[in-house]
C-alpha cells in the first residue's frame, strides 16, 4: 500500500526492490526501456533519479515516456501494424541498416533512440515517424507523438531515502514524496502541441493516416476535462485524423519484476473536431463566470 504521495518505480522495479537486477540499474544510472543511460538527472548532472511513475490522486501514473517503450518498444510495433498491417516488417533503424538488403518493403521506426529524431523548423520536433519503405522508395508515412506528464515540486528526500535502504529499513518512517502533478500543462502545452503537429502531419503528401498519440489514460482524462468524454469517433483513417492509445500500469508485481504496460483504450477521432472543442469546447466556461469572479475580487456588484 503507497502512503498518500509516493515513488512507484525506479530505473523500472519498486523503490525498495533490492534484488541484483534493480540495484544494479541503479548503480549503472540506466534505462531498462531503451537501454540507455536514463535521461532524469538533477540541474548540476551530478545524480540519476531513474523515476519512472509516481502516485497521484487517480491512481499510479508514469511521469516518464520512455516507461511507455516496455518490451522493447512494443507499441510501435503495434501502431505499424495498425496503420500498415501485420505483414510488413517493422524495424528501428540500426536493423534497417543492417538488414536493409533483405527487405523490398518494411516499416522503418524514426525517432531519438532509432536513427534521428524528426525536426521541422527551429521549434517542431517529432517524437516518432513510422515510414513504409518499397523498391528503396518512401511510399507513406506515419506520426507519434507520446506523452506522460510532468511533476512539480521534488522527491529528492524521498528517493535519496530509497537509494538507502536495507533489509532493516523500517518501511514506515520513509518519508513521503513532495511531488506534484502539472496538469495545467495539459491545455497550456500538450494540447496546443498535438493540434499543431496534426496540422503539420496533414499537409504532407505522403501522410494518408493522420497523427497517433500515445500517452496514460489518467493524463487523456484531463484531455476530456478541456474538450468533452463525447468525441465523435472518426470511421476510418484519413491524413486529419488522431488515433489516440492509453496506457496505465498492471498490477503490483513482486520485487525482480517489472509491472506491466496495460493498453487502456484505442480510438480516433478528426483533428478539426479535437481543435474546435479545444478552442470552445463543452466544458469552456461561461462569460458570466469570468463576470461573477471579476465583480467578486473588487467586491462590487
Amino acid at each position: 500500500m503507497h502512503k498518500k504521495r509516493d515513488l512507484v518505480e525506479i530505473f523500472g522495479y519498486s523503490p525498495d526492490d533490492l534484488t541484483r537486477d534493480a540495484r544494479t540499474l541503479w548503480n549503472m544510472g540506466a534505462c531498462p526501456f531503451i537501454n540507455k543511460p536514463c535521461t532524469k538527472i538533477n540541474h548540476d548532472q551530478t545524480i540519476t533519479y531513474g523515476t519512472c511513475s509516481v502516485t497521484s490522486p487517480y491512481g499510479d501514473i508514469i511521469i516518464c515516456p520512455n516507461r511507455l517503450y516496455a518490451n522493447n518498444y512494443e507499441l510501435l510495433a503495434r501502431v505499424s501494424q495498425d496503420a500498415f498491417g501485420a505483414a510488413i516488417p517493422f524495424l528501428m533503424y540500426d536493423n534497417f541498416i543492417e538488414q536493409r538488403v533483405l527487405y523490398d518493403e518494411c516499416i522503418v521506426a524514426l525517432g531519438k533512440n532509432s536513427g534521428k529524431e524528426v525536426q521541422v523548423g527551429r521549434s517542431l520536433s517529432m517524437d516518432w515517424v513510422l515510414a513504409h519503405i518499397l523498391d528503396a522508395e518512401l511510399k507513406e508515412y506515419i506520426g507519434i507523438e507520446i506523452q506522460s506528464i510532468d511533476i512539480t515540486g521534488n522527491y529528492r528526500d524521498a528517493w535519496h531515502a530509497y537509494k538507502n535502504i536495507s533489509p532493516q529499513t523500517d518501511k514506515t518512517m520513509l518519508p513521503s514524496s513532495q511531488h506534484g502533478l502539472n496538469w495545467a500543462n495539459v491545455h497550456k502545452r500538450l494540447i496546443p502541441q498535438l493540434i499543431r503537429k496534426s496540422i503539420v502531419y496533414s499537409r504532407s503528401n505522403f501522410v494518408k493516416k493522420g497523427l497517433y498519440f500515445i500517452l496514460p489514460d489518467i493524463v487523456y482524462q484531463k484531455f476530456e476535462d478541456v474538450i468533452g468524454n463525447d468525441m465523435p469517433l472518426a470511421s476510418k483513417m484519413t491524413s486529419e485524423t488522431i488515433t489516440v492509445y492509453t496506457y496505465k500500469l498492471g498490477d503490483s508485481v513482486s520485487h525482480g519484476q517489472q509491472r506491466q504496460l496495460v493498453e487502456v483504450r484505442q480510438f480516433r477521432f478528426e483533428l478539426e473536431e479535437f481543435s474546435s472543442r479545444f478552442i470552445s469546447g463543452p466544458n469552456l466556461p461561461q462569460g458570466e463566470a469570468l463576470d461573477k469572479v471579476i465583480r467578486n475580487i473588487l467586491g462590487v456588484q
